[in-house]
C-alpha cells in the first residue's frame, strides 16, 4: 500500500474513531496528494518518493507556525500545530540520528571525491537526494559543512 492510500485508509479509521485532530491533519495531506496527482505533467500518479516530499514540507510548515503562534502568545493555535505535525511525521522514514547523518554523509563525500569546502554543492546534491525524508536539509547542511570542513 502506498503512502496515498494509507492516508486515505487512516482517514476512515479517523473519522470513525472522532479523532479531531488526526483527520485534520490527515485531510491536509490528502489535499496536497490530489493536488500533486492532478498538476501538470504528473500524468495522475504520485510516487511515495514525490508524497514522502509533501508530508516533509507540511511537517515544516506546521512546527514553523507553532513557534511563530508561540512568540505571539497562543500556546492553544501552537499545541494545534504540533499534535498535526506529529500525526504527520507518523507517515515519514525514520529520522537519523546525528551519529547516523555523520556516517552516510561520510560516506557520500568518499564516493564523491570531494576534497574540501568549495565542493559543498557537489556533496549536497548527492546527500539531499539520497537522505531525502530521513533527515532535515539545514541539518544535512550543516553536517556537510563541517566534515568539509574539517578536510
Amino acid at each position: 500500500m502506498n503512502l496515498f492510500e494509507q492516508v486515505s485508509e487512516d482517514i476512515k479509521k479517523a473519522m470513525l474513531a472522532r479523532e479531531k485532530v488526526r483527520l485534520e491533519a490527515l485531510r491536509g495531506a490528502k489535499k496536497e496528494f490530489l493536488e500533486a496527482k492532478t498538476a501538470k505533467g504528473a500524468n495522475g500518479e504520485l510516487s511515495d518518493e514525490v508524497a514522502t516530499k509533501i508530508l516533509v514540507k507540511m511537517v515544516k510548515q506546521r512546527k514553523e507556525s507553532a513557534k511563530i503562534y508561540t512568540e505571539n502568545n497562543r500556546p492553544e493555535l501552537a499545541e494545534n500545530e504540533l499534535a498535526e505535525a506529529a500525526v504527520l511525521e507518523e507517515y515519514l522514514p525514520k529520522q537519523l540520528s546525528a551519529d547516523e547523518l555523520k556516517t552516510e554523509i561520510s560516506a557520500i563525500i568518499t564516493e564523491t571525491g570531494a576534497a574540501g569546502p568549495k565542493e559543498m554543492g557537489k556533496v549536497m546534491g548527492v546527500a539531499s537526494k539520497r537522505l531525502a525524508g530521513r533527515a532535515e536539509g539545514r541539518a544535512i547542511s550543516e553536517m556537510v559543512k563541517t566534515l568539509l570542513n574539517s578536510l
